[in-house]
C-alpha cells in the first residue's frame, strides 16, 4: 500500500492584507504557502491546489498519480477538481514567489475546453474549501488542512434592484433645486431693496444740490434792477425845478 501523505498543520487562507478583488463572483485569492513544504519536497515534486465544494471536501480522495488528477470541467458533477500545478521549489523559503495566488483567474482554458489542468472561473458562489497537496512521482507526499469555507460574492440581477432609492434621490434633487431658486430670489429682492434705498439717497442729495445751484444762479448772474431815468417833465413840480436841477 502507498504511504499516506504527511499531514501538515498549515491551513490555506485569504490574504490578510487589503486587496482589491480579494473575493469576486468567480475568483478568490489565497496566500502563497511559502516554506510549508520545506523538508518534504524534492526537486521533481509539484504542489497542487485541490478545490471542492464545502459539503464535498470530506469525501475528496487524493489522486494516486498526475493522470488521476480530477479536472476542472468535472467540477459540476464530481464536486471537486485540482489546479495550479506548481514546482515545489517555487514555494520554498528562499524562492521569490508572489505573495498571492488567484483561484479561478484563467478564463481562456474554460472557453477552449482544454484537457490539461485548468484554473477556470468558479461557476457558483460556493462555498468552497481548498487544500494544498504535494505530489511526487509515486503519488501524494504531503498535504495541508482544508481551509475554512470561502463564499464568493453574488452577482446582483438588474431586475432585483429597488428603484426606490433612485426616486428618492430625484426628489432630493428637486427639493434642493427649489430651495436654491428661492434663495436666489430672496437674495435678489434684498439686493434690490438696498439698491433702491441707496439710489434714493443719492437722488435726494442731487436734488438739493441742483436747487441750490439754480437759486445761486438767479441771484449771482442776474444784476439787480437799476433806477430807470424818468421822462422829461415827469415828476417835476413846478417844471422849472427839474430844469434848474
Amino acid at each position: 500500500l502507498p504511504t499516506p501523505p504527511a499531514r501538515l498543520p498549515y491551513v490555506p487562507h485569504l490574504p490578510p492584507m487589503a486587496l482589491l478583488g480579494k473575493v469576486t463572483a468567480t475568483t478568490f485569492a489565497l496566500e502563497t504557502p511559502l516554506c510549508v513544504f520545506d523538508g518534504h519536497a524534492d526537486a521533481s515534486d509539484a504542489v497542487w491546489l485541490a478545490v471542492a465544494f464545502a459539503n464535498a471536501s470530506a469525501t475528496f480522495r487524493n489522486p494516486r498519480s498526475r493522470a488521476d488528477v480530477p479536472p476542472y470541467r468535472r467540477l459540476p458533477t464530481a464536486r471537486s477538481y485540482m489546479t495550479l500545478e506548481t514546482a515545489a521549489a517555487a514555494y520554498s523559503c528562499s524562492a521569490p514567489s508572489p505573495p498571492v495566488l488567484r483561484v479561478g483567474a484563467d478564463t481562456a482554458c474554460r472557453d477552449q475546453g482544454r484537457q490539461d489542468p485548468c484554473n477556470g472561473p468558479l461557476p457558483s458562489p460556493g462555498p468552497y474549501r481548498v487544500k494544498f497537496l504535494l505530489m511526487g512521482c509515486r503519488g501524494p507526499k504531503a498535504e495541508t488542512r482544508w481551509s475554512e469555507p470561502i463564499l464568493l460574492r453574488r452577482a446582483v440581477s438588474p431586475g432585483s434592484i429597488d428603484p426606490a432609492p433612485t426616486r428618492h434621490g430625484s426628489d432630493v434633487v428637486v427639493i434642493a433645486s427649489i430651495l436654491a431658486s428661492l434663495g436666489a430670489v430672496l437674495a435678489t429682492a434684498v439686493l434690490g431693496a438696498l439698491g433702491a434705498k441707496v439710489w434714493g439717497s443719492l437722488c435726494h442729495q442731487d436734488l438739493g444740490t441742483d436747487a441750490f445751484t439754480r437759486r445761486s444762479y438767479r441771484t449771482h448772474h442776474i444784476p439787480p434792477a437799476l433806477p430807470q431815468p424818468l421822462p422829461p417833465g415827469c415828476g417835476c413840480s413846478p417844471p422849472g425845478l427839474c430844469r434848474s436841477a
